[in-house]
């Protein structure tokens, strides 16, 4: 009965030590969520923030001096900063997650939490669950979302650059910026509405400049819809010379002069608008399609390119003797028989068939260079659509992998803030973004196939993370100075 009683009393105080053990956990993990969503969110926005100004200083030309609308502009943004978010995310995932373990590990949060023997794969467990969704989230983004915004960016960046710049006159200047006419201000008042000394050259006929109107002062405004340039002239002249044919059909060009006290002149200013082009034209190119229009777009181009290759061969068959001859159809052309057949021509014949040959062989290598350059266009193309459909997975795939990174880093290096993590963080992002274009370089090239050099920075990777992961979970002094001079001491002691 004793013995019924220290077993009971031994399980119960083991279910409550169970039970607070994993309260405990839980609340680790409720530690570790917050430690890690707030810094992500911060990286994530000032990652995009800083890429955004890239995109700008790279447009500024394009946007400046257009008289673009905000809503065009704030438009643009949105859609650039939606593409910009395959740079982004995994920046931040690596930048956040180093910040927050290095954070805990500052505060030696982690020792105390190995000390309970909670291991760091268990305190990492949340943030791989929240990782892994992430990257689920990151391939619908890249698969639907992405593809969206390329073909909205696209069409309106191209409206934007083919935008005429926005209406400005300057005093002693002309203005040719509306078409058919040519506009000089002598002197402007500070409203910019009174004006003096004018002067309209109009050449909208196409036979230069054959009406001119002077005019000592003025007011130029909009109109309501903005889309007519109003001046009310005073006290002016107008020259106009004409085409007239006499009953002689002899041309005259008779000169017709006006004097006026008012006149009012209405310019057309509807091509200043912003006009959009149809987006029909856009919706073709791989960077607007998702993997199953990515897939029917390469067996189409590969179809085509075979189909081309075909013709090709068959075009050459009557020129050169081909041994390979399984893709083209019916017999293989001739060879000839006779090696020695220039000599049995006749002395007279010679020349022209010397001449002819040598014009048959300059027209085939003419169009074997045209047929050359063609058929390494569509090789690249069909490579852009095989990148771009590796490129929906290789983003989910290096959020995971940059995560690996960046937490048993941040274990390691036991800093936390924005330091040591931002500079350890660019570094590895830095490495990790010119391993990725490289790779993309080499198969836009030919020199990889596609999926080699889309996922070669993945490859190389990886297994850094798995050592880093190994050595954070070993307690590694990896950035331990004192740990270098200490194994230099000894090497040097036994010398």
């Amino acid at each position: 009965m004793q013995f019924l009683s220290l077993a009971l009393f031994i399980s119960i105080h083991s279910l409550i030590f169970v039970q607070n053990s994993n309260s405990r956990v839980k609340k680790l993990y409720k530690l570790v969520l917050l430690s890690y969503i707030g810094p992500f969110i911060m990286t994530f926005f000032i990652a995009i923030f800083i890429l955004l100004m890239q995109f700008l200083w790279k447009y500024i030309d394009d946007l400046v001096g257009k008289g673009l609308a905000w809503h065009v502009v704030a438009e643009l943004l949105l859609y650039a900063s939606a593409s910009l978010v395959p740079m982004a995310l995994p920046l931040s995932i690596l930048l956040s997650s180093i910040m927050t373990f290095g954070n805990m590990a500052e505060h030696y949060e982690l020792v105390a939490s190995k000390s309970a023997g909670v291991s760091l794969q268990k305190i990492m467990s949340p943030l791989i669950v929240v990782i892994i969704f992430t990257c689920i989230g990151a391939f619908f983004f890249s698969n639907y979302a992405l593809p969206y915004a390329n073909l909205k960016m696209g069409s309106l960046l191209y409206d934007v650059r083919q935008q005429r710049p926005s209406f400005s006159i300057k005093e002693g200047v002309f203005y040719n910026g509306i078409e058919g006419y040519s506009i000089r201000v002598g002197k402007k008042d500070p409203d910019g509405k009174n004006l003096y000394q004018i002067m309209i050259y109009e050449h909208k006929a196409g036979f230069g400049n054959t009406k001119i109107t002077l005019a000592k002062s003025g007011k130029m405004q909009m109109s309501a819809d903005t889309t007519t340039l109003v001046f009310s002239l005073f006290d002016g002249y107008s020259y106009e010379e004409r085409e007239h044919r006499n009953p002689k059909g002899i041309d005259t060009h008779p000169m017709l002069r006006m004097h006026f006290k008012e006149q009012e002149v209405r310019l057309d200013l509807s091509g200043f608008k912003l006009s959009r082009t149809n987006e029909e034209l856009f919706k073709d190119n791989y960077q607007m399609l998702n993997i199953r229009q990515l897939s029917a777009a390469k067996d189409t181009l590969q179809n085509q390119y075979k189909t081309k290759e075909i013709e090709f061969l068959r075009t050459l068959g009557p020129y050169f003797y081909i041994r390979q001859h399984a893709l083209l159809s019916g017999p293989p052309p001739m060879a000839w028989k006779e090696k020695d057949f220039i000599k049995n021509l006749d002395a007279f014949d010679r020349p022209s068939v010397l001449q002819m040959a040598t014009n048959i062989a300059r027209s085939v290598q003419t169009t074997i260079s045209v047929q050359k350059e063609d058929m390494d266009l569509r090789q690249k193309t069909i490579a852009r659509h095989e990148i771009e459909w590796h490129r929906k997975f290789t983003l989910s795939f290096a959020c995971l992998i940059l995560f690996f990174i960046g937490a048993p880093l941040g274990a390691i290096i036991k800093k936390g803030g924005l330091g040591m993590p931002v500079v350890v963080s660019v570094l590895f992002f830095i490495a990790f973004h010119i391993l990725s274009i490289t790779g993309e370089k080499f198969a836009r090239e030919g020199v990889l196939p596609a999926y080699m050099g889309m996922w070669m920075a993945s490859a190389i990777l990886l297994p850094l993370g798995a050592v880093l992961t190994y050595k954070a979970t070993s307690d590694s002094v990896l950035f331990d100075k004192a740990a270098y001079l200490k194994f230099f001491k000894k090497i040097i002691g036994r010398k």
